[in-house]
């Protein structure tokens, strides 16, 4: 049976919330709550925590983490997945963005055992719907369009579709928008042709690493549910946890 490993690439220097990942909930850095959610899959064998620094690894390990040494040469979280499992064993790969809270281990397994099924999916990730205009409006808030495979057609974080003749009231009520969720599944090969190509022109406009997959002729697997995750990407982002 193919092996599965999953990576949660952390680092420091968010631009927007430095050392966010470090940030204390409930007694615990945010990072110990993604690392924790990912352990609990039945299809995972590993669970690594890539990163360049040394305040971060230690802090993974005091919570039992392994934790990965990475250059700090990579471009992206992908980037830095590749190169911490370059000389490990894996032949499915799961990078879980380190601000990715309330993950559920049943939709991880859900998509290992799929690709499992259809070696025809080299790349694959998670969507939701967008329940509300604020959401939608917000860049933060990553958007996708799939077509009638939910095979991903591109990601923007600006609301795609554009509606041009919206009626009063609610957009995110109008159409079945899809928020991406930051967690990507490769098969090996797959994600070492991704860190082989270089960064593309409107991966870098939007920020975005999956749209390097896109602009190479890839094609993403999108799986949809309805469980929620938060993605913490800047400091005003933490009242979205501080209830929970």
């Amino acid at each position: 049976m193919e092996v599965v490993a999953a990576v949660i690439p952390a680092r420091l220097g968010s631009t927007r919330f430095a050392g966010k990942v470090l940030y204390p909930f409930k007694g615990r850095p945010l990072l110990y709550h993604v690392w924790r959610q990912v352990t609990k899959s039945q299809e995972v064998a590993q669970v690594w925590i890539a990163t360049d620094s040394g305040e971060i690894a230690r802090a993974a390990e005091s919570f039992g983490a392994e934790v990965i040494f990475t250059s700090r040469r990579p471009r992206t979280g992908t980037d830095r997945v590749a190169e911490a499992i370059s000389d490990r064993s894996a032949e499915i790969v799961i990078n879980v963005q380190a601000d990715c809270l309330g993950l559920k281990p049943s939709l991880v397994d859900r998509v290992v055992r799929h690709m499992r099924q259809d070696r025809s999916v080299q790349y694959a990730t998670l969507a939701r719907p967008i329940g509300n205009d604020r959401e939608l409006f917000d860049p933060g808030v990553v958007k996708v369009v799939v077509d009638q495979e939910s095979q991903a057609l591109w990601f923007s974080r600006f609301p795609i579709p554009f509606l041009q003749r919206p009626s009063p009231g609610q957009r995110s009520a109008q159409f079945v928008y899809l928020a991406h969720i930051g967690v990507y599944f490769f098969r090996r090969a797959a994600l070492e042709a991704f860190a082989g190509w270089k960064q593309t022109r409107l991966e870098k406009a939007e920020s975005l690493e999956q749209l390097r997959i896109l602009e190479n002729g890839g094609s993403i697997r999108v799986f949809k549910t309805t469980a929620r995750t938060i993605s913490i990407d800047k400091p005003e982002d933490l009242k979205k946890i501080s209830g929970r």
